[in-house]
C-alpha cells in the first residue's frame, strides 16, 4: 500500500472554562472538518481529540510531512474552531494561531506539529501522547528513557534487534540548529543536552537503519511571536513493537511525575501528571502539567483506537506523588524553583518592570 503517513496537529482555540477543558462544539466542529476532507481523499482516517483547552487533529494520509494540503486543513480547522470560540466566549480564542492567511504550513504559525512517515508493518503499533500546560521540552526526559536507558528499556540488553541502540535527533529551539546523536555510543553528550529542556529539545528517534521510531513537536511559541501569546503543550508519536520498544516500556517513564515548565502562566515548574482522557481537565493554579496517551493500532491507514492508555490503576501512584510534588511546588509561590529563571521570564511582564525601573539602579 506504499507508506503511511502520520500526522498529529494541536492549537488551543479556546479554553472553556478558562484554560481547563475544552467546549464539546469545538470537537464537533472539527470532526466535521475532517470527515469532509476523508471523504474527498485528503485523509486516509482521522480521530479528534482534546488535552486540557488543546485541540488534537490525528490523521492519517499519504501525502508525506509536511504536506501544504493536509497542513492547510488542519489551519482551516483551527480557524473555523476559533470562530465557534468566538461566539460562545471561549477564554483565549484563537491565542495559538499566529496569522491571519496559511503561509504553506502550519510551522512557524503558532500550532505543534509531530509527524512521521513509513511503511505500516505486519502489526503497527503506536502511541500518541499529548499534554497540556507544559513545553516541548517535557518530552526529553522520557524519550531517553525509552530509547536509551536499559534500566527503563529491558529490550535494549535482550532484544537482539535493539541491542545496537538509537539515533537522537536534537534541536536548538534558539539557534534553529540540529544535531544527531547515536547512542549508547554518544550517550554523555547527549545528556549534556537534553538536560538542558529550554533550548534543545528531541525532534527525533531513529532506528540505526534510519527507521523512524518517535516524532515530537518543538515549536515555542514565544520565540515565534517574540512575546507570551500562550502555553506550548506539545505533542508526540511514537511507535512500538517489533525491533522497538515494547508498548510498556513506553508507558514506563511517566510512573515518575519529572518536573516541567509550564503550569501558569507558561512561567511555573510543576510535575507532569499522567492521566487518563477524563482527567485532562487542569485546573488547580491551571494545573498542574496534564499528559495523556492514546493507543492506536494501524490497519492500511485506518486509526484502530484509541485506547486510554493512562486509565490504568498502575498509574495511580504517579498521580499521588504529582499532588504531593504539586504541593511542594506551590509552596514556593513566587520564587524559583516553581517560578521559572530570569532567562525563561523574558516574555512576561519581567522586561516592562525592568524598563521602569532601570533608572533607580545605582552602583553600589
Amino acid at each position: 500500500m506504499g507508506k503511511i503517513t502520520l500526522s498529529v496537529v494541536k492549537a488551543d482555540v479556546g479554553g472553556y472554562v478558562g484554560h481547563s477543558s475544552m467546549h464539546p462544539d469545538i470537537i464537533e466542529t472539527a470532526k466535521e472538518k475532517l470527515l469532509s476532507a476523508k471523504d474527498k481523499g485528503l485523509l486516509t482516517d482521522f480521530h479528534v481529540t482534546r488535552c486540557g483547552d488543546d485541540l488534537e487533529l490525528i490523521m492519517t494520509h499519504k501525502r508525506g510531512v509536511d504536506s501544504e494540503d493536509v497542513h492547510k486543513l488542519a489551519w482551516n480547522t483551527f480557524v473555523a474552531c476559533t470562530e465557534v470560540a468566538k461566539e460562545l466566549k471561549l477564554y483565549g480564542a484563537g491565542q495559538d494561531l499566529l496569522s491571519d492567511a496559511f503561509t504553506g504550513t502550519v510551522k512557524g504559525m503558532g500550532p505543534g506539529v509531530a509527524e512521521m512517515e513509513f511503511d505500516e508493518r505486519k502489526s503497527e503499533t503506536v502511541i500518541i501522547f499529548m499534554a497540556d500546560k507544559t513545553s516541548p521540552g517535557a518530552w526529553n526526559l522520557p524519550l531517553f528513557r525509552i530509547f536509551a536507558d536499559p534500566f527503563n528499556t529491558a529490550g535494549l540488553i535482550i532484544d537482539p534487534n535493539m541491542h545496537g541502540g538509537f539515533r537522537f535527533e536534537v534541536l536548538d529551539v534558539h539557534e534553529h540548529k540540529k544535531i544527531l546523536f547515536d547512542c549508547p555510543e554518544e550517550m554523555y553528550e547527549l545528556l549534556m543536552f537534553i538536560g538542558t529542556t529550554g533550548r534543545y529539545m528531541i525532534k527525533a528517534v531513529y532506528r540505526k537503519d534510519g527507521d523512524i521510531a518517535a516524532s515530537a513537536s518543538t515549536q515555542k511559541l514565544s520565540l515565534i511571536a517574540g512575546k507570551y501569546v500562550g502555553k506550548d503543550d506539545p505533542v508526540m508519536i511514537i511507535r512500538s513493537q517489533s525491533g522497538l520498544p515494547a508498548v510498556g516500556e513506553i508507558l514506563e517513564p511517566f510512573t515518575f511525575p519529572h518536573l516541567v515548565d509550564g503550569w501558569m502562566r507558561g512561567s511555573h515548574r510543576g510535575p507532569l501528571m499522567p492521566v487518563a482522557f477524563y482527567e485532562a481537565n487542569p485546573s488547580r493554579f491551571d494545573g498542574p502539567p496534564r499528559v495523556i496517551a492514546a493507543g492506536f493500532q494501524l490497519a492500511n491507514g485506518k486509526l484502530i483506537g484509541p485506547r486510554d492508555m493512562f486509565d490504568d490503576p498502575s498509574f495511580d501512584r504517579a498521580r499521588e506523588e504529582a499532588n504531593h510534588i504539586a504541593d511542594y511546588m506551590r509552596r514556593h509561590g513566587p520564587f524559583e524553583p516553581h517560578r521559572l529563571g530570569l532567562d525563561e521570564m523574558e516574555y512576561t511582564t519581567m522586561p516592562y518592570i525592568m524598563k521602569k525601573l532601570e533608572g533607580r539602579f545605582v552602583k553600589e
